[in-house]
């Protein structure tokens, strides 16, 4: 694989939706420390502020928890340690991910799998995680059906993505010298991309973008039923940041999904 910007977009843009998962998977294994070191304990407001205590809240009840894309853990150890789980398990492609969540330790089960094809029996779980995942899942239909296959009925779907309306490829403020006035572009939202972004000096990570309608219809089509839709402003520990990101305060960059597995009435004697 080249280096840095010398495979860029046009390479993910032109490879079939097999040869792009091998390339991500790729990407994701040499830039595994990257993410690790940024947005893991501690490092990272967004999980910190947002992202960890709201799944948290989500996983009150639950039982047994699958994490899909655990990536190094995060999220599977906070799970562990809600009262009443007895079981989680975190899975992940990258050896690199799985490797450094099994050093961190915290209870968690740890596989070496995609999303696409879970090794789990059906109704395995009473949750299932996924966060920031599924906009790095080039087959989307398949990991929900996996999904819905291993959750148990009445069992809950806990899904977090970046939003896909307003953090579009594209998407950004634009100042506007003429009108002055700055205001939030939207990208091409009903074209659905696949697209590689330097988020950081020669760290390339891929990124596919899809309307609502398609995770929400992938979703029913999978037995999943949305029951809590939240669109969270950016927390105050991501504001601080710069001070560009507080004119984006009522931009919302995440997009959180509560989904429950259909489970059908009992038929009367």
């Amino acid at each position: 694989m080249s280096e840095g910007g010398d495979f860029g977009g046009d390479l993910w843009a032109d490879s079939s939706s097999a040869e792009a998962a091998i390339l991500g998977r790729e990407l994701w294994e040499k830039h595994a420390a990257w993410w690790q070191a940024g947005f893991t304990e501690g490092a990272d407001p967004e999980y910190e502020e947002q992202i960890l205590p709201y799944i948290s809240s989500q996983l009150v009840g639950a039982t047994k928890v699958l994490d899909v894309g655990c990536g190094e853990g995060q999220v599977a150890r906070l799970a562990g340690g809600i009262a009443g789980v007895d079981v989680v398990v975190g899975v992940d492609p990258s050896q690199a991910q799985v490797a450094e969540a099994a050093r961190r330790g915290g209870g968690v089960q740890l596989a070496r799998s995609e999303a696409a094809c879970l090794p789990f029996p059906d109704q395995s779980f009473d949750a299932v995680v996924a966060c920031l995942v599924f906009e790095h899942i080039t087959a989307l239909e398949e990991a929900l059906s996996e999904v819905g296959r291993v959750l148990a009925p009445g069992g809950a779907f806990v899904f977090l993505l970046n939003h896909p309306l307003l953090q579009t490829p594209g998407s950004g403020w634009i100042d506007d010298t003429i009108l002055e006035e700055q205001y939030w572009r939207i990208g091409p939202y009903l074209v659905e991309d696949l697209s590689l972004e330097e988020v950081e000096k020669d760290v390339w990570i891929p990124f596919v973008h899809r309307p609502l309608s398609r995770y929400v219809n992938a979703m029913v089509a999978a037995g999943l039923y949305i029951t809590l839709l939240s669109e969270p402003a950016p927390p105050p520990g991501f504001l601080a940041r710069a001070e560009e990101y507080r004119e984006a305060s009522s931009i919302p960059r995440l997009l959180a999904i509560r989904a429950e597995k259909f489970c059908p009435a009992p038929r009367g004697g």
